[in-house]
Parts: C-alpha cells; sequence; structure tokens
C-alpha cells in the first residue's frame, strides 16, 4: 500500500503561498522522516495529507485511489501539542474511546494507566497525554501515521518509550509512519530514509 501526495500546492492568502507543487511518497513498510525549517510549511502538508485541509490543488491517494472523507481517515495526524485536540469538557476515557477501545496489553505498551481514564486532559502531564494521541491514531482502520514533531515536548525517557511502543505497533501491523522533526539524530535512528522539505518544495 503506498500513500501519495502529487503537485500539492497551497496559500494561505494570495500574497504567500506555502506549498507548490510538492510530491511526497510513503509505502506502508517505511518510516520516511522529513526535516525542515520552522514556518516552512511542514505542519500544513501533514494537514493536507491527514484530510484537515481540503481547499488545496493537488491530490492525496492510496494505491492511485482519492482517499474518501468520511467515516474514519486512514492516515492519522499525531499533533506536537497533544492538548488543543482533546475536548477539555470530556473525560480521558470518553476522548480514547472516541476513536476506538484500545486492548489493555496495548494500553499497558503505551504506558497508559487505568487510573487515568477518569481524569480530565488538565490532570495529565504532556507525555500522558500524547500516549492518549498515539492511541487513537492507531485505531484497527489506520493505515498511515503522520507524526507531526510528536516527541519534542517530552523528556528523553518518554521519547524513547513512546517511538518504540509506536514503530514496533506500526511494524507489526503494516501501518507506515512519516515522521516529522527537528532531530537529526532523532531521524537518523528510526527512520529508513530522511527527506528534506526545502529541497522537495518548488517555492
Amino acid at each position: 500500500m503506498e500513500l501519495k501526495a502529487n503537485n500539492i500546492s497551497f496559500s494561505y492568502n494570495k500574497k504567500k503561498e506555502i506549498l507548490k507543487d510538492f510530491s511526497i511518497s510513503l509505502k506502508s513498510n517505511q518510516i520516511i522522516g522529513l526535516m525542515g525549517d520552522s514556518g516552512s510549511g511542514k505542519s500544513t502538508l501533514c494537514k493536507i495529507m491527514a484530510g484537515y485541509i481540503s481547499n488545496y490543488s493537488g491530490e492525496v491517494t492510496i494505491d492511485g485511489s482519492k482517499i474518501p472523507n468520511k467515516d474514519f481517515y486512514p492516515v492519522q495526524l499525531i499533533f506536537q501539542h497533544p492538548e488543543k485536540t482533546m475536548n477539555p469538557k470530556w473525560k480521558m476515557e470518553k476522548i480514547l474511546n472516541e476513536s476506538w477501545t484500545p486492548t489493555q496489553d496495548l494500553k499497558d505498551t503505551f504506558g497508559l494507566k487505568d487510573s487515568w481514564l477518569s481524569r480530565w486532559p488538565s490532570e495529565l502531564s504532556g507525555g500522558e497525554l500524547q500516549r492518549f494521541s498515539i492511541l487513537r491514531a492507531i485505531n484497527p482502520k489506520t493505515k498511515f501515521v503522520i507524526a507531526d514533531e510528536i516527541s519534542t515536548m517530552l523528556d528523553a525517557v518518554t521519547q524513547v518509550q513512546i517511538w518504540e511502543a509506536l514503530i514496533n505497533h506500526c511494524k507489526a501491523n503494516n501501518i507506515g509512519i512519516l515522521a516529522v522533526s527537528h532531530d537529526p539524530e532523532l531521524l537518523d535512528v528510526i527512520c529508513d530514509d530522511i527527506l528534506y522539505f526545502n529541497e522537495i518544495n518548488n517555492l
């Protein structure tokens, strides 16, 4: 299975184009790294590929077919700041189960404690919330994961735990990962190949 973004162009206003004829592809058995300057448009690309932005030119496909943006979108985006993606009026069990209900083994693998399920998002740390975000993203219907700076705000031990669990799960379930990061050492360790955003974007 292959995810492709073909000739993607996008601008927030007519004066500044963020993406121009940008193309990238990712296979199910790959972990591809994407590096680039802050503000270059990487997060915008991630949102386009994950179906959050629709008013762009070009196309995003899986195995050559456009992705229907209904029911469950098979390209899941994990954001850098999980607290911004969660309803503060919901407790964590409802937030998690909105996507699906993971097995206890999987919750244990990602270090998610049962006691957290009855808490509000504001009662958990960034690392704890990110574990929920990742579990939400690896729904059984997920085919590709886009990880946008998912460990930047976390301590070194938590980074290792989260990435190890995510990579092992995705490899076991044939889920491709696009890892967006400013950390070349991290990408060198986890990725099959590293692409440089500014070399691909035709601005």
